[in-house]
């Protein structure tokens, strides 16, 4: 098994920044991607960006390509992401999600952290 710790949400004003971490413990030799998906009241979990775990190579949406930036640090089994120029459509709840390639990228990876929520204020 495999869990995942999201943290750094919050309340932040447009255009401003926010950084994001996941930490995964267990058999994390299992994962080779790990990604971000968000999620508001009444809508379906939204893909954001996935990372593949062994060779860095990045995916985005495109509705925060420019703005974001998912990394890495594989001593630390950690992710990030980092957002910027945040606008009031990036509300939700952001979970972090790892697994297999194909699965993390289809939203249907086996490893959900629990959310973590983000505001963005006009």
């Amino acid at each position: 098994q495999v869990e995942l710790v999201e943290s750094g949400g919050g309340l932040v004003q447009a255009g401003g920044s926010l950084s994001l971490s996941c930490a995964a413990s267990g058999r994390t030799s299992s994962i080779y991607s790990m990604g971000w998906f968000r999620q508001t009241p009444g809508k379906e979990r939204e893909f954001v960006a996935t990372i593949y775990t062994s060779s860095g190579t990045t995916w985005y949406a495109d509705s925060v390509k420019g703005r974001s930036t998912i990394s890495r640090d594989g001593a630390k089994n950690t992710v990030y992401l980092q957002m910027s120029n945040l606008i009031p459509d990036d509300t939700a709840v952001y979970y972090c999600t790892a697994g297999p390639i194909v699965a993390v990228a289809q939203g249907k990876g086996p490893y959900w952290g629990q959310g973590t929520q983000v505001t963005v204020s006009s």
